[in-house]
């Protein structure tokens, strides 16, 4: 992204952080002026030992000198996380470690024997790998059944944040659709700062904010998690109620590859009836 891009980018996420965190939380009288949620910049500053006038402008996304101490002083006042820090430092001060890896190609990474026979073997649990760019480079068969039958979608349009917005089976699937997407924001997110010379990312989100009007406020209001972890109620179209426990990790190697990991909650007849559908006979060329 470029400089004003990216300055914007790490003003809108000072100022999402800044709101949710409640003055009482930190001792602070709540108060009957305050015109917005969260804390005042001002009070921020102050927790963070800065200039309210230094913040300001870092906030309103001006190009000033920042230091990592300075930033850490910020981020404990903001009370981020471990990802929300790496966002922060790659936005403030462009340390992306995706930095000088040149921009991702667009033919699919290579999965190893290895990670095939892994997801073979997760026969039980839907599984997904996905690029740095969310597209989707691998799955097995549970994820198929539950999800889409990928082979079917071309490799150009499997991207997995599009195919939640675009596909009607997949807004249908969840019970709660909009959290069914946070998760995969949460991590396109922690990308989108990582590789901060990735032009691809901004061209993709202006094509999503263009295309889905939902999609503006849904990105706004998302995390930064590299590995989120949620419980997801779908509704599947032929086994119904079904609960999944998200867990994403990263595949070593030196492909930037993710691996979602749909585990069924142990408390539901979730597991019973993937197995039901995945053994479930083919009849008329149709499962």
């Amino acid at each position: 992204m470029n400089q004003q891009t990216r300055l914007q980018a790490l003003s809108t996420f000072l100022k999402a952080q800044r709101a949710k965190i409640l003055p009482q939380s930190i001792g602070l009288a709540p108060g009957t002026r305050r015109r917005t949620p969260g804390l005042r910049r001002e009070e921020v500053a102050q927790l963070a030992g800065v200039s309210s006038t230094w913040y300001t402008w870092l906030e309103q996304g001006r190009d000033i000198k920042v230091s990592p101490s300075v930033l850490d002083a910020v981020a404990r006042a903001l009370q981020l996380t471990v990802d929300e820090r790496k966002y922060l430092y790659a936005l403030a001060l462009e340390t992306g470690t995706g930095v000088g890896q040149g921009v991702q190609k667009d033919e699919p990474p290579q999965i190893n024997p290895a990670l095939k026979r892994i997801l073979k073997e997760l026969r039980s649990c839907p599984a997904i790998i996905t690029d740095r760019r969310s597209h989707i480079v691998g799955w097995n068969e549970a994820a198929a059944h539950v999800f889409l039958d990928f082979e079917q979608i071309p490799y150009e349009e499997r991207n997995l944040i599009r195919l939640v917005f675009t596909r009607k089976e997949l807004r249908r699937l969840a019970v709660n659709w909009e959290h069914f997407v946070s998760g995969f924001l949460a991590i396109f997110r922690a990308n989108y700062g990582q590789y901060v010379e990735d032009e691809w990312y901004e061209q993709f989100l202006s094509e999503m904010r263009q295309v889905h009007p939902d999609f503006h406020d849904l990105w706004e209001q998302s995390r930064v998690s590299s590995a989120p972890e949620v419980l997801l109620e779908f509704r599947h179209a032929k086994a119904g109620k079904m609960l999944f426990h998200l867990t994403s990790l990263q595949v070593s190697g030196s492909a930037d590859l993710r691996c979602s990991i749909y585990t069924p909650d142990p408390n539901s007849a979730t597991e019973t009836k993937l197995r039901q559908l995945i053994d479930r006979p083919v009849t008329s060329g149709k499962p």
